[in-house]
């Protein structure tokens, strides 16, 4: 599952990950499936050429020194799901097996963890031994001057882990001191100094200058990248598809747009709000209903409207932590007097907002996602601030990236919500499952320690 960069040892490394992994797949099971009668030479074979077949297609070995832990796991944990399925579908057309739910589950978890450790030992010794002995690094050159080859050369000297020697830049444009030569000098500047990687902003070449500079990079076996200067729009991730011969490329929508994605979330959502109201609602909410009922008048429930997903209304369950008030579309404030003594301590611990998971299981909320806001303050931002529309294009969360990363409370400042969209555009355009469960993880260590926010 690593794949790395040019350098001394590095075209040996893919070929290690994928010799180790079918290595623990092919003995693992004769540990634990041994007594289920299967035959050995066929489940190996099968194994193989699923495992193959699946990481082959889901980019499994697709893993650079750029690569995020999150992507990582986000892989693995794909891998995982599809390989247990397919070696779920194994027994039923071999008659003679037994199956046995404890002994694949007990190979699955002992196979996975030798992987998963032996990939982030290698993924994260190799980020150290970089950045240790200034070993298997890519040189790289940058062809303009544009602010964002600026930002992406101070990104190669704030992350010495992602392994890259900058040479310096290239323009017929600008002129700067950093600047080492013109674009005519790209090629023998490239072969002197063994350059591997060549990054061109797009706003610098001509169309003949750019195709002659692939040409180049494709003869020498040079990597060539582009770096798109009208970067709201390429910020996002763009499909290429094909008209015949002719390319056409496309923004992709969110990964929440796919339908796997969606099926994916909604089972989650459906298991675990199941699960909280199940094992935690079932008793919690008695016990809830008491102290606020012993504290002061009126339900124990409160019922707000909110705009969800395409900003269709929709009736936010929370437990009442306010005295029965007109002013329920004003935010709450520190110090609010609306706020009950049991209600400071249910919204200090954001426990006030566990009934929201009887509209995850209704399918009017999921676990994770971007906080629903007030209609006042949707009115209010939606054509103050730039993507706040984005926000809609998915149902709201109990919790968000937003609020792990501290932007949750009061809002006193229009700065204030942008970097709650910020956080949330971020979200909806980079979601996993593994993501979700990074942030309720966070949710529930901020939950026990408390957040000077959460008021």
């Amino acid at each position: 599952m690593i794949s790395f960069g040019k350098g001394r040892y590095s075209k040996y490394l893919r070929p290690i990950s994928i010799s180790f992994d079918v290595l623990v797949i092919s003995i693992a099971y004769r540990f634990f499936l041994s007594e289920l009668n299967v035959n050995d030479i066929h489940f190996t074979a099968y194994q193989i050429v699923c495992w193959s077949i699946i990481s082959y297609f889901l980019g499994f070995y697709e893993v650079y020194r750029y690569t995020t832990a999150v992507q990582i796991f986000s892989k693995l944990f794909r891998q995982g799901i599809l390989f247990l399925l397919a070696i779920i579908a194994f027994f039923p057309f071999a008659k003679q097996t037994i199956f046995s739910g404890q002994a694949l589950a007990e190979y699955m978890v002992v196979a996975f963890i030798a992987i998963i450790s032996f990939k982030f030992l290698l993924f994260y010794y190799l980020k150290k031994y970089r950045i240790s002995t200034g070993s298997n690094k890519r040189n790289a050159i940058i062809v303009g001057f544009t602010p964002q080859a600026i930002n992406l050369r101070e990104l190669f000297d704030s992350r010495a882990d992602y392994g890259y020697n900058f040479y310096g830049y290239f323009s017929d444009k600008k002129e700067n001191e950093q600047i080492v030569g013109r674009v005519n000098d790209i090629k023998d500047f490239t072969l002197i100094n063994n350059i591997d990687d060549i990054y061109c902003s797009m706003n610098e070449l001509d169309n003949l200058q750019m195709k002659d500079l692939v040409e180049f990079a494709e003869v020498n076996d040079k990597t060539i990248k582009f770096i798109p200067d009208t970067k709201h729009i390429f910020s996002k991730n763009l499909r290429i598809d094909y008209y015949e011969f002719f390319p056409v490329l496309s923004l992709r929508k969110t990964p929440l747009h796919e339908p796997i994605a969606m099926i994916v979330k909604r089972v989650f959502d459906i298991v675990f709000s199941l699960f909280v109201i199940v094992f935690i609602l079932s008793w919690f909410t008695p016990l809830m209903a008491l102290l606020i009922k012993l504290e002061s008048k009126g339900p124990v429930f409160f019922l707000q409207s909110r705009p969800g997903i395409k900003e269709k209304e929709f009736f936010c369950y929370k437990f009442r932590s306010m005295q029965i008030n007109k002013t329920t579309e004003q935010s709450v404030v520190k110090n609010d007097p609306r706020v009950t003594r049991v209600g400071k301590i249910i919204r200090k611990t954001s426990l006030d907002e566990m009934p929201q998971f009887l509209n995850v299981l209704k399918g009017e909320m999921s676990v994770v996602g971007p906080r629903p806001n007030l209609w006042s303050q949707n009115r209010l931002y939606s054509s103050r601030i730039k993507k706040y529309g984005i926000r809609h294009y998915v149902k709201p969360g109990i919790t968000g990236l937003a609020q792990v990363k501290g932007y949750r409370g009061e809002i006193s400042t229009d700065e204030d919500m942008i970097n709650r969209i910020k956080y949330d555009v971020f979200y909806i355009e980079n979601w996993s499952l593994i993501l979700d469960l990074k942030i309720i993880l966070q949710t529930v260590t901020n939950i026990i320690i408390g957040d000077e926010k959460a008021y």
